[in-house]
């Protein structure tokens, strides 16, 4: 009994053998690369059925404009004056010249702003220097904890577009801030 013993615990376990392992592995791959290509080809299709759809919107745009309506779109149309809606139109972006001032409190901190006014179609003269000028007006009433922090500075950029779409009668999209610096 002591030899039945000990050939038992001498012989290795059996377990899966090697090809069925790869077997598997094989199966799995193959499906793997299956699903990727069904659901890639479906992707495909619906991207270009969404192509075709806003080429075909895109023609009936132009189509309607030609004819002098607009089809009930209201797309890319000129209005009824012959001007162009400025959501519509090209954008401009003007730099302003930098903004530097202290602010309200502590009233020794300098600041010191390179703003950008993103406008939805070419502003009228003075419009840009009066953006300019309110924003100058407007940091030297901010004071320092207002500001603070990643939320302090989207509310600055949020007053700051509010300020600009006051003056120039809601034809900026956004303000850019290239610099801020605090000292």
């Amino acid at each position: 009994m002591a030899a039945a013993n000990d050939k038992e615990a001498t012989t290795p376990a059996k377990g899966s053998s090697l090809v069925v392992q790869l077997g598997v592995l094989a199966v799995l791959t193959a499906a793997a690369v299956g699903t990727g290509w069904l659901v890639g080809g479906h992707l495909r299709a619906e991207a270009d059925t969404h192509q075709a759809a806003a080429a075909n919107e895109k023609a009936d745009a132009g189509h309607a404009a030609a004819q002098g309506h607009d089809g009930g779109q209201g797309h890319g149309a000129a209005d009824a004056d012959g001007e162009t809606p400025p959501l519509y139109a090209n954008p401009t972006i003007v730099d302003l010249l930098p903004v530097t001032t202290n602010l309200a409190a502590p009233s020794d901190t300098w600041v010191r702003a390179e703003l950008a006014v993103h406008f939805t179609r070419a502003p009228q003269p003075g419009v840009a220097d009066a953006i300019h000028q309110d924003m100058l007006g407007y940091l030297r009433t901010v004071k320092l904890h207002q500001i603070e922090g990643p939320s302090g500075f989207q509310h600055l950029k949020a007053d700051l577009l509010e300020r600009a779409n006051m003056i120039s009668k809601g034809e900026v999209k956004e303000v850019l801030v290239r610099t801020l610096l605090f000292e």
